[in-house]
């Protein structure tokens, strides 16, 4: 059973749940409390010492970054290549998703839920921007198709899903968005699938 250390409302974390759910991997969730420092702890350190979660530790491996983690848990446990296809022009595409999952996800719906939600410091109309950017390009891709990739759902997928699911944290909506829509309740109907946590903002 692989250990994945997370925060609960970590976008980043639920992409390591979600796809060792998908995979049928067993695994713990080992909670980081970031109110207690644990993420600056010695022992967390001692895992990343950039101090992010997720983590996983899998016997004596230990993988850190979400991404990372997505190509780890697929290379290693699905052997039919469900997830990451074999194909290279496919696992190309795959990549390129990953790609939009670090930056405009990142910078976008993740930014904004991060300014919203948790009251960090940081420029609300950049991140609405971006997000309005990635969200039209999700939007024309998904369009005659249920998956990012390919036939089936892949990493693309997992990687994106978690911060899209709940945008409306960061005030984001996806209205005029049905392939976008369409897509979530696509990956929510999977086999496996886990919830991506919600919470509600403070008091303005």
């Amino acid at each position: 059973m692989i250990k994945i250390y997370s925060m609960p409302l970590s976008g980043h974390g639920h992409r390591a749940r979600l796809a060792a759910s998908l995979m049928g991997v067993p695994f713990e969730v080992v909670p980081v409390n970031e109110m207690e420092g644990e993420r600056r702890g010695e022992a967390f350190l001692g895992l990343n010492p950039l101090g992010q979660v997720p983590v996983i530790v899998d016997g004596d491996r230990v993988v850190r970054d979400s991404n990372a983690i997505l190509l780890y848990l697929a290379e290693t446990y699905d052997g039919q290549g469900r997830f990451l296809p074999k194909d290279p022009g496919l696992r190309a595409e795959v990549y390129e998703w990953l790609g939009a999952a670090a930056g405009h996800i990142f910078r976008g719906p993740n930014m904004a839920r991060l300014i919203k939600l948790f009251g960090l410091p940081g420029d609300m109309e950049a991140a609405k921007a971006v997000s309005a950017t990635i969200f039209d390009v999700m939007e024309r891709r998904l369009e005659g198709r249920t998956w990012l990739v390919g036939d089936g759902p892949t990493l693309a997928d997992i990687a994106c899903y978690s911060y899209i699911a709940v945008a409306d944290e960061g005030g984001l909506s996806l209205a005029g968005h049905p392939n976008l829509e369409a897509w979530l309740a696509a990956v929510e109907g999977l086999d496996g699938f886990v919830a991506m946590p919600k919470s509600q903002p403070a008091a303005a």
